[in-house]
This record gives structure tokens, C-alpha cells and sequence, in this order.
């Protein structure tokens, strides 16, 4: 078995093995953006490599972001860069790397919360990780995706711009948009860089990325998105394009419908796709047929409880909770016990306890929950939560709700 003091961050002078690793596992070519080195985002001393004599068998990596939980944002570790050689796997690699991670965030009091976007959804639920928010999958042919006649488009317009002209506006957009979506992280102007980088190696037969503007008539921006379209004929000859979306934001109703207006009145485009976007996206409530716009929703960004005591007491609860929860986390020792939640809309109190459940719980359907947007009543009726006090699950599971569906639009 490996162990944890095995592994050691990597230096920028050994980036490129780092990088030539992780896309050996995952067969692919190295990004040219890292051709160029570390990633502007890259913080190498949160990274952490295995060797075997010269060779990387193994990577990880963590983002220091910040993340919106209900009526709250929170300091996140953004785990990232996860690889082990097929050559070095079963060896209790992977379990020395998340061990490495969680302890050393645990005990330098970093953040209390870690998130993830899985590559495989049956490795990382035996580490406390847990889905916490969906993707939509959003896709229609335009033809059918007409708006309600009582659609307000407001008096704004809409413009194309260049990745220079909508970065000042959408940076300002975005982070007045941010805070009121658990799920969303916050994007400094490295983040900003990254989210509009447009390499021709990403765009896989599309346009590059194109860039809208919304303004009102005193100029005020609110609201942005970004495109691409992807070129396509019919047999027949007749156009077939699709409108491949990648954001769209915006501070009211009318800017935001004026934006995907323009979205879905593309010239030769006869689809919409957009992957990324929220399963309770507004769109899908300015349709007049909103069987139009198909959903196939799958996981996000998974989330894990570091801290339980701290997680729980950073997030605000729409209805009084005042419980003892006893949390199972066989992983990490320090969060497995007994812990007095009292929770408000205005704040939470959460420390360890040595009084008699009301519920208890493991730390990954915990961790599901976290967000509101996984039920802890759904939990409980698969035997992931059992209640001791009756009625406790019904009190915590309209406590740990929250009135809008957590959404991470930012892969990492």
C-alpha cells in the first residue's frame, strides 16, 4: 500500500512529466495551453506527485476557490489533475492521495468544504464525495423553442463583441450573480482568462467562441453568453447547424430572454445544445412548449464535507433546525461523532456533541445534501439517513433545502 508521505508537490521545472503523466491516462495529448507551462490557475504547491525512479506514476492538484453555499460562499478546495498509472493501480495509490488532501486541509484549517468533477462516478463515493449538483444536458430544435407570447424583452439590445470587450461587463455580471447560486465559484480575473481562452484544439469543428453583450439603454451591461456554432447540411442540401452554448447570464428576465432570442434565431441553425447549463433553467419557463427543450440530466460537481462542524455551521437553513446529527466517516476520524446543528435564516451554530441523535447519517449522503439540492427525505427513504426522533427527517430535509437548484457551470 502507498503511503501518503510518498508523495511530494511537483516543481515547476518537472511540469512537463506532470502534465505528460496526466494525459497518458488519460489518452489524450498534453493541452498546448500546457505546453507553456503551469496553468495560470495551477497552484503547484497544493499539487502532488508519486514517482517510480523518473518516471510520475501518479498526480494530483487543488484549486484554493471560493464556493456559493445556501445564503453563503465558503472557502473550496477545487481537487484537480487526478491520475494514477495504469501500471501502479491497486496499490492503494488513489487512497494515499484523497488521504494526503483531506488531512493536510483538515489540519491547516484551509477549507472546509472539497469538490470535485469525477471522470468515473464509482471511485470517489468511498472517500465521502457525493454528486451535489447537476448539468441539464439542455438541447431543441430552434423551430420549437418559441417563447410565451407574455415574454418581456425589455428595452435592451444584444451585441457581438470580442473576449476583450465582454470580460470587464460579464466579470461584474457573473459576481453580483454568483452569491445567490450554491454551487457557483467565484472567478478572478486568472479564472476569467482560462473561461475565455479559446485554443482551436478545443473547439472540435466549431467556430471559435463568440461573445454577446447585453446593455440597457443607459449602457449598463447586464447580461452576457457565449457560443459557438458548429456547421451541418442534410443530405438533401438543407442546413443542419447547431448552437453549441456555453453561458448565458444575466441580471433580470428581459435581458436574459433577449439573449437566448438571439441564441435561437441563428442563421442555418436547426439545434441548441447546451451541455453545462442548470436542469432548472429559467429557458425551459419562457417556452410556450416546454416540451421542446429536452433535459438529460447526470452529476456535476461532487462535493465532501471536510469539516463537518464548520461546513454546517457556514451555510444558512431557510427553516430553524435545532438537532443532533450523528455523522458515519470512517475516512476521515476527525468528522465522525455527534454534532449539535441550530441553523436560521440569518446564520448556524454547529459543534461536536455528546447528547442522543435525532438523525444519523454518513458523510456522503451528508455531503449530497449540503447544497439543497439533494433531498435528505429522498436519502432516507433509500436507508442513507436514519431518524431516530420522529419527524426529524422531515424537519432536516426542509431546513437543508434551498429555493434555487445548485448549479456549478465551471468544470475544473
Amino acid at each position: 500500500m502507498t503511503d501518503p508521505a510518498d508523495l511530494r508537490p511537483v516543481t515547476a521545472e518537472e511540469w512537463p512529466l506532470f502534465a505528460q503523466a496526466m494525459a497518458d491516462t488519460f489518452n489524450e495529448e498534453v493541452p498546448r495551453s500546457w505546453r507553456e507551462g503551469p496553468p495560470a490557475v495551477g497552484e503547484l504547491d497544493r499539487s502532488l506527485s508519486l514517482w517510480d525512479g523518473d518516471r510520475i506514476v501518479a498526480t494530483s492538484g487543488i484549486y484554493s476557490q471560493e464556493l456559493t453555499v445556501p445564503g453563503a460562499t465558503v472557502p473550496c478546495a477545487g481537487v484537480t489533475w487526478v491520475t494514477v498509472s495504469p501500471t501502479h493501480r491497486r496499490r492503494g495509490v488513489l487512497t494515499a492521495i484523497v488521504r494526503r488532501q483531506l488531512t493536510e486541509i483538515h489540519e491547516q484549517e484551509r477549507e472546509p468544504v472539497a469538490a470535485l468533477w469525477a471522470a468515473e462516478g464509482a471511485i470517489y463515493g468511498r472517500f465521502g464525495y457525493a454528486p451535489a449538483t447537476d448539468r441539464g444536458n439542455l438541447e431543441g430544435r430552434v423551430g420549437r423553442l418559441r417563447f410565451r407570447p407574455d415574454v418581456d424583452l425589455g428595452d435592451g439590445r444584444v451585441s457581438l463583441v470580442t473576449a476583450e470587450e465582454v470580460k470587464p461587463g460579464a466579470m461584474r455580471v457573473l459576481e453580483q450573480l454568483r452569491r445567490s447560486v450554491p454551487g457557483n465559484l467565484a472567478r478572478d480575473e486568472r479564472w476569467w482568462d482560462r473561461a475565455l481562452r479559446d485554443d482551436e484544439e478545443d473547439r472540435k469543428g466549431a467556430t471559435p467562441r463568440r461573445h454577446l453583450l447585453h446593455t440597457e439603454p443607459d449602457g449598463t451591461v447586464s447580461g452576457y453568453a457565449f457560443y459557438r456554432v458548429k456547421d451541418s447540411w442534410t443530405d438533401t442540401g438543407e442546413p443542419d447547424g447547431a448552437v453549441l452554448v456555453d453561458d448565458v447570464r444575466a441580471l433580470s428576465t428581459p435581458a436574459y430572454a433577449r439573449l437566448w432570442q438571439f441564441l435561437l434565431s441563428l442563421d442555418l441553425v436547426r439545434n441548441m445544445r447546451y451541455p453545462i447549463g442548470s436542469p432548472d433553467d429559467p429557458l425551459l419557463h419562457l417556452l410556450a412548449d416546454p416540451r421542446a427543450l429536452h433535459r438529460r440530466t447526470n452529476d456535476g460537481m461532487w462535493l465532501r464535507l471536510v469539516d463537518v462542524d464548520r461546513a454546517l455551521a457556514a451555510r444558512r437553513y431557510p427553516a430553524p433546525i435545532d438537532m443532533v446529527i450523528e455523522v458515519r466517516d470512517a475516512f476521515c476520524p476527525w468528522n465522525d461523532g455527534r454534532f449539535w446543528l441550530k441553523g436560521h435564516p440569518a446564520g448556524a451554530f454547529c459543534s461536536p456533541t455528546d447528547g442522543d441523535p435525532d438523525l444519523v447519517i454518513g458523510i456522503e449522503a451528508l455531503s449530497a445534501a449540503y447544497l439543497g439540492g439533494v433531498s435528505l427525505g429522498s436519502l432516507h427513504a433509500a436507508g442513507r439517513v436514519t431518524e431516530v426522533s420522529p419527524g426529524a427527517v422531515t424537519l432536516a430535509s426542509t431546513a437543508f433545502s434551498w429555493p434555487v437548484t445548485p448549479w456549478c457551470p465551471e468544470e475544473f
